[in-house]
């Protein structure tokens, strides 16, 4: 068997292969990062774990009526490795791991929805009372829960800088009204579906981002979809307003970097196998927690 070619673009965590201009396979790779940037270990199984929660959600969202209800398409067509077109579907390297998707034209902002106070939000709420020029109520704690979830979007950064926040308004002036308000309407939807249907199972889902693109003048969602790389999720037994409550996602590793006075810039330091093992543990134990929740009869 051939080796694999090389990607046509390898991002941060993930490697595209352009097919044709309505088509393309993406890699999700067991690269890690954070504060966009990538760290030398690799975290064993972490693609094949983002790829089929991506897959699980996709197929969630389509199911329960919001694609048609707001009139958005999603970019999967299979997970399945003998579907996608020779010679990919030789490749042992993409079982699991990669999906054949539409084409799109992306929208250059991360479409953010917060539900819970935390993180770089709660920095900035520190600061101004404020996220992305959105006023909040005085007096809320670290991890408190917000009065209705915001949207709070960012611009894509190329690999080696940083997405900034920016203002909705700054999303209008550059992508119009009208686009611009149909992706808050469809990104809260969407995040407000997950946080209830996560919440039967004993899961907040805190925040997550999801992106955009565009095919045919229609919009579709694209990328990763509530994965814990995308997306912050708490055991809602371990909630208490006013600390971080330990997640199943990344901020683990976000957390260990922070302790190392790592200064948020490339190079990133090296992960100790007990991080790499707990973040592993971590990823599984969200996987089966979202697969029971979304596949039970």
């Amino acid at each position: 068997m051939s080796e694999l070619p090389p990607a046509d673009y390898t991002g941060k965590v993930r490697n595209l292969y352009f097919l044709d201009e309505q088509t393309m396979l993406i890699q999700a790779t067991d690269r890690v990062s954070a504060f966009d940037v990538v760290f030398p270990e690799k975290i064993t199984g972490k693609g094949k774990t983002l790829n089929h929660i991506s897959g699980l959600w996709f197929n969630e969202i389509e199911k329960c009526g919001l694609q048609n209800k707001y009139s958005f398409y999603n970019h999967l067509l299979t997970t399945q490795r003998a579907e996608f077109p020779a010679p990919f579907n030789d490749f042992s390297e993409l079982e699991g791991c990669s999906a054949l998707v539409r084409r799109t034209k992306r929208i250059d902002f991360e479409c953010v929805v917060r539900g819970y106070l935390t993180g770089s939000g709660w920095k900035d709420y520190q600061q101004s009372g404020s996220i992305c020029g959105i006023k909040l109520p005085a007096g809320l704690q670290n991890a408190s829960q917000l009065p209705e979830p915001i949207f709070t979007p960012a611009t894509k950064a190329a690999i080696g800088d940083h997405d900034q926040n920016v203002s909705f308004a700054s999303m209008q002036s550059a992508l119009g009204m009208e686009l611009a308000d149909r992706l808050k309407t469809i990104s809260i939807a969407i995040y407000k579906h997950a946080a209830k249907k996560m919440l039967g199972a004993g899961i907040i889902l805190c925040d997550t981002k999801f992106e955009f693109g565009i095919l045919d003048d229609k919009v579709y969602l694209i990328d990763e979809v509530l994965t814990p790389d995308s997306s912050r999720y708490w055991k809602s037994t371990d909630y208490r307003e006013g600390t971080t409550p330990p997640g199943y996602d990344k901020q683990f590793i976000r957390d260990y970097a922070e302790s190392t006075g790592w200064n948020k810039t490339a190079p990133a330091p090296n992960l100790p196998q007990s991080v790499i093992e707990k973040t592993q543990a971590l990823y599984r134990e969200i996987e089966s927690q979202i697969e029971n929740l979304l596949t039970a009869v």
